[in-house]
């Protein structure tokens, strides 16, 4: 019993183990439920389906990640001895930022891709003002709100962040400048997070 425990927890130690069981259990499961379905065609509802599927990870981790910051970490900041903060600056933030940055990036790729291959990417990208589809209004809504909070992460927020961790060479008052800055743009996207997923779940509900 305590070899199989030992097991266990070696196994679930190694976080690349630990992804590709998860890897290994989503592709069983996909070939069992296409198996009842009689088989699967590789064609758009199936191309469809895939990236929706990677759509909604990739913006669960970005999101997750933007929470992360604004509710963990940014209001304890200040609880955390000085002589620990060096382990949060150059470790655990930038770590946390490279996911943010490309899981944000990755989020609205995917989610062009998306729109592209179910035929309404320029009427969301327009807010269907021509065609009058309340869903690919919504979805059009989100789908801007999502582009400029990626716009943030990505031309304010990093290097605004890049200079407050000192992976960028500065003084003492631009660090504090561009880390009051990233934290400004940062609070700015968690506001727009709720509104923007609240349009992309609605749509899934309109006509």
């Amino acid at each position: 019993m305590k070899n199989i425990q030992a097991s266990i927890f070696n196994f679930l130690s190694s976080l690349s183990k630990t992804v590709h069981a998860s890897i290994a259990l989503t592709i069983i499961l996909f070939l069992f439920l296409f198996y009842l379905n009689s088989g699967f065609n590789f064609d758009k509802s199936f191309w469809s389906a895939i990236t929706r599927y990677t759509h909604s990870i990739v913006a669960i981790m970005w999101i997750g990640l933007l929470w992360y910051f604004n509710f963990v970490q940014i209001p304890n900041m200040d609880r955390i001895p000085d002589e620990q903060k060096p382990a949060m600056g150059k470790i655990i933030t930038p770590a946390a930022l490279f996911y943010f940055r490309w899981a944000a990036a990755f989020t609205i790729l995917s989610g062009l891709i998306l729109a592209l291959l179910n035929g309404y990417l320029q009427d969301a990208m327009t807010l269907s003002i021509n065609s009058k589809i309340p869903k690919h209004t919504a979805i059009g809504i989100g789908m801007w709100l999502g582009i400029i909070m990626a716009f943030n992460v990505w031309f304010v927020i990093w290097p605004n962040q890049k200079k407050a961790l000192g992976i960028i060479e500065c003084d003492v008052e631009t660090k504090k400048k561009s880390s009051k800055l990233a934290v400004i743009f940062s609070r700015i996207n968690t506001i727009l997070s709720l509104p923007m997923l609240f349009t992309m779940i609605s749509a899934q509900n309109l006509y």
